[in-house]
This record gives structure tokens, C-alpha cells and sequence, in this order.
């Protein structure tokens, strides 16, 4: 049986792999993580909860991209919706990464 926290990972490693499988050589050196909440408010965050968000890499460390479980969990009604509002935040902050936007690395995104 898998556990809900264990069935969201799964969800944010799925995502990543869809990305990579698309983009090839050119995906990122990233590390995909996943957090409860987060820590706190960060300096560009907009007073809003964030679900997601991409600490860029440093010479010790690749760039990071952190999901926040329980916000993304409030804002959905059905678990089936859980996975492509994950698939959409990687995508955002993957396409951030890159620099260039979501509809780019995913013609589907948002839908």
C-alpha cells in the first residue's frame, strides 16, 4: 500500500521524467525535492503560499526545485487532480530554469 506522502513523490518524479524525456541533453542539472510547507516567506514570494519554487544552483550545488505538498493538496478537491497540478508546478519551475515558458517545454500545460 502506498501512503499519500509516497503517492506525491511519485507524482513530482513522474513529472520530471515527462520533462527530461522531452527535452532531452537539454534538460537542467536539478534536484527535485518535496517539503510539507514551506519554510518561510521567500524575498519574491507575493504573500501568497507557495507551491512550489526553484532555488538556483550555487558553485556547491545544482539548481533545486522544491514542491510543497500540503499547499498543493488545499488547493485541489479530487487526488486525481493532485497529479497534473504537480506536473504544471515542475513545469513552471522547470521552464523558469531554462528560461523560457511553461507552453514551450509543454504544449498541454494548464489544461
Amino acid at each position: 500500500m502506498t501512503s499519500r506522502r509516497d503517492e506525491f513523490d511519485d507524482f513530482v518524479l513522474d513529472a520530471a521524467a515527462r520533462l527530461e524525456a522531452t527535452c532531452g541533453r537539454a534538460f537542467p542539472a536539478v534536484e527535485f525535492a518535496v517539503e510539507d510547507v514551506p519554510r518561510g516567506p521567500a524575498p519574491w514570494d507575493h504573500r501568497e503560499v507557495p507551491l512550489g519554487r526553484l532555488y538556483p544552483a550555487t558553485s556547491a550545488r545544482p539548481a533545486r526545485i522544491v514542491v510543497y505538498r500540503r499547499p498543493v493538496e488545499t488547493r485541489v478537491t479530487d487526488r486525481r487532480d493532485v497529479a497534473a497540478l504537480v506536473a504544471d508546478i515542475v513545469t513552471e519551475q522547470v521552464a523558469g530554469l531554462l528560461g523560457v515558458s511553461p507552453e514551450e517545454l509543454d504544449p498541454g500545460f494548464g489544461e
